[in-house]
Parts: C-alpha cells; sequence; structure tokens
C-alpha cells in the first residue's frame, strides 16, 4: 500500500506528536545502558564471549524480519557482503568496546560512540565523494578535539587513553559500515540487514568466543547483563529505530545520538557509582557539540 494520508485525523497526530520523543528517550536510556552491561560483564566473560553472546542473542530477536525477506537474501555474494559488513558493523566494533568496559567506565566509551557521526561524514568524505562542507570540518575537528581531551584524563589516578582509542576505533568502524549499508544493501529491509549481518557475525566470532571462553563460573549477574546487552540493546532497540526511521526519517532518527552518552553517564553513576570527572565533562560538550552543529541543515 502507498497510501498518503494528507490530513490525518487529529488523534493521529497527536500521538505522534508525543510518541516520537518518547521512543527517542526510551532508545537513548536503552542504548545507553549498553555500555553500563558491558562494563557489569565484560570482565567475568573477557571480550570474545561477551560480544558472540549479544550477536547471537541480537540476531534471534531479529530472525522473524530475516525469515519474512528470506526471499531477498537467497545469493551467496550477498552473504558474502552480509559478512564483511558485519564484521566491520558488528563483530569488531561490539569487542572494541567490551575490551575498553574492561578498563575505564562505562561513561567513557559512551561518549566515545557519538563520535558516530562525525566517522559518518568523514568516511564519506575520504572514500566516496561525499562533500562535507566548512562547518561540518569544523565540528570534525571539535569532536577530535573532544577526544583527545577525554584520552588525557585519568580515572582514580588511571590512564583511560587505550580505552578512549578503543572506543573511538569502534565508532570509525561504524562510520564505515554505515556508509557501507547505504551504498551495498539499499533497497533491503533493515531490519533483516540487521538480522543477516549480526548473524553473519555471530559465525564469524564463534570460533574465537570458544578458544577464550572463561574456566571460571560465570555470575549470574554477568549473564543477566549480557542477557539484556543482546536482547533489549541489540535486537529490541534495532527494531524500534528502524521503527522510527520509517515514521520520522533517519536524520531525525539519528538525534538519539544526543541522548546516549547523557544516558551512559547517568546509568553508570546511578547504578555502578562511577563519577563524572571534569575531563568526561569537557569533552562530551565538545563531542556532542560537535555532533549537533554537524547535523545542521545547510543555509
Amino acid at each position: 500500500m502507498n497510501t498518503i494520508a494528507t490530513n490525518p485525523p487529529l488523534p493521529a497526530a497527536a500521538e505522534r506528536a508525543w510518541i516520537t520523543p518518547l521512543e527517542l528517550g526510551l532508545l537513548g536510556a536503552i542504548w545507553g545502558a549498553s555500555f553500563l552491561f558491558m562494563r557489569v560483564s565484560a570482565n567475568d566473560f573477557g571480550p570474545m564471549p561477551l560480544v558472540e553472546v549479544r550477536l547471537g542473542l541480537g540476531s534471534l530477536v531479529l530472525l522473524p524480519f530475516l525469515w519474512r525477506a528470506r526471499a531477498q537474501f537467497a545469493s551467496p555474494k550477498l552473504w558474502g557482503k552480509l559478512a564483511l559488513i558485519g564484521a566491520i558493523n558488528s563483530a569488531v566494533p561490539f569487542m572494541l568496546f567490551a575490551w575498553a568496559a574492561q578498563r575505564a567506565p562505562a561513561g567513557v566509551g559512551a561518549i566515545a560512540n557519538a563520535m558516530t557521526v562525525l566517522f559518518t561524514a568523514l568516511v564519506g568524505f575520504l572514500f566516496f565523494g561525499e562533500k562535507i562542507g566548512t562547518r561540518r570540518a569544523i565540528a570534525l575537528f571539535t569532536g577530535f578535539a573532544g577526544v583527545v581531551v577525554l584520552a588525557s584524563g585519568k580515572i582514580a589516578g588511571a590512564s583511560i587513553g587505550s580505552a578512549v582509542l578503543a572506543g573511538s576505533a569502534a565508532a570509525f568502524l561504524y562510520g564505515v559500515g554505515i556508509n557501507l549499508v547505504r551504498r551495498h544493501l539499499t533497497g533491503l529491509p533493515p531490519a533483516a540487514v540487521a538480522s543477516a549481518t549480526l548473524g553473519a557475525s555471530t559465525l564469524l566470532v564463534l570460533p574465537f568466543a570458544v578458544a577464550s571462553w572463561p574456566e571460571h563460573a560465570i555470575p549470574l549477574k554477568s549473564w543477566l547483563s549480557a542477557g539484556m546487552l543482546g536482547v533489549v540493546c541489540t535486537g529490541i532497540a534495532f527494531v524500534m529505530y528502524y521503527r522510527l526511521i520509517a515514521r520520522i526519517g533517519a536524520s531525525r532518527a539519528s538525534t538519539v545520538t544526543y541522548l546516549i552518552p547523557v544516558f551512559g553517564v547517568a546509568w553508570a553513576w546511578l547504578l555502578l557509582g562511577e563519577s563524572l570527572t571534569w575531563t568526561m565533562a569537557i569533552s562530551a560538550a565538545l563531542i556532542l557539540g560537535s555532533v549537533a552543529m554537524s547535523q545542521q541543515p545547510s543555509r
């Protein structure tokens, strides 16, 4: 059906008026919580096993979307692309963030994740011939300054530079993956693509997860955190995100990027007792300000 309602009923319009910010806030809270769950479970699982659980559960939640569109995913050549993009856009970034979660507070990874928007623009400019403009160039430099400030900080006297670099590298890979999806997977149902890439990544990570699976018993708290990370923060969150894109467009849906660091730091403070340092606050202001600047429409 391609019908367009030019004058929707007032109740429907009113519903959309309040449900969109509610869903954006809920999605920001869920994705912000993913850094909390990684912080809780990464030490007990190790990066690779934790990522395997996350990928597997996320792909299972999204599997009905892939099954519904299975006729469009019959090509072996397509699955090669899905596996490559899955590694770039899911497996390796998830591993980097899990590794960083072992070495720095949850808020650090959440702040670094906000660089995804800027890296997406940078990759498009460097490799795909997209125009970047003066404003976005300034935004990129501002965002990178925020990363430098964040990496220079210390938590309880310990340097977090390596964790910041890992989180920034993950955000860069997200930027690469988004550009690849735009150019090579257009026309396919987004939720089915997410299920396929997560499923392919699950198989890619499996040997490494088995080889590094911890010998000690994993506490229930970590299992619950890993389950929430896979089912809620990956599977259900992807469904919510694609619903938002379908209703309000990709540009407006991407504003959830501003909320993730806020919720990431808030959850870590409320539930783990992690403090917000001055370097974290300054870097968050620089990075989020640069993201906001890059999202402003051209005159």
